[in-house]
């Protein structure tokens, strides 16, 4: 598959911190130019949740943008969305079984012995990461780096996806180690987020991750 080469997370604990609605969001990341959107909920999926959810799903599918559920198949059978599933989630083999063969499955890897199992699973692309130290998840892995990204890209011929960490300053040095994609969260949310802050952010990403 090809990649954007910004890969945007939604991340619904960091959208709740700024007072944001996924949707909002969505629209504002979407009319920016976002090609690609992944819903990240940790918490109990409620009625409220998965509507949000379904409203993003709709988002996308009128921007003609992939939509991808962190963790969940079934809500991503639901959405009919792509799936990102972790190392402690379901196992791509039986997440495929029930996702079907023409949606997006993503694979998260921490380092370079998940990253080789992870070639041999029914994926569409490896995630790597985290790249830098992190504050989207309460335990993460240990931080990677970017030596371990260009060492990485060699082993691996499916799209890497860098992620954690990633900020406007250090982009361009991942990519340029052979990331395909890098996964966004914080990065992407001004202190001060509206509709347009969040959009004129997706812009000045899109502007700065634009091959030359």
């Amino acid at each position: 598959m090809h990649l954007p080469r910004l890969y945007p997370i939604l991340d619904t604990e960091a959208l709740a911190v700024r007072g944001i609605a996924p949707a909002t969001a969505a629209a504002a990341w979407l009319a920016g130019g976002a090609g690609i959107l992944q819903f990240r909920h940790k918490g109990h999926w409620s009625r409220e949740i998965f509507a949000a959810a379904k409203e993003v799903a709709r988002l996308c599918r009128e921007a003609a943008a992939d939509f991808i559920v962190d963790d969940r198949a079934d809500f991503a059978l639901l959405l009919e969305a792509g799936l990102h599933v972790g190392q402690d989630d379901l196992a791509p083999g039986d997440a495929r079984k029930l996702i079907g063969g023409g949606a997006i499955l993503g694979f998260s890897s921490h380092n370079a012995r998940q990253l080789c199992a992870a070639a041999a699973e029914p994926v569409d692309y490896v995630a790597l990461g985290p790249v830098y130290a992190t504050a989207s998840k309460r335990n993460p892995d240990p931080v990677v780096g970017v030596e371990e990204v260009r060492q990485c890209r060699a082993l691996l011929d499916k799209p890497l996806v860098a992620i954690g960490g990633i900020t406007r300053e250090n982009a361009l040095e991942v990519l340029r180690a052979g990331a395909d994609s890098v996964a966004v969260i914080a990065g992407l949310l001004p202190e001060t987020a509206s509709a347009q802050s969040l959009r004129q952010r997706m812009e000045e990403w899109q502007q700065l991750v634009k091959p030359a």
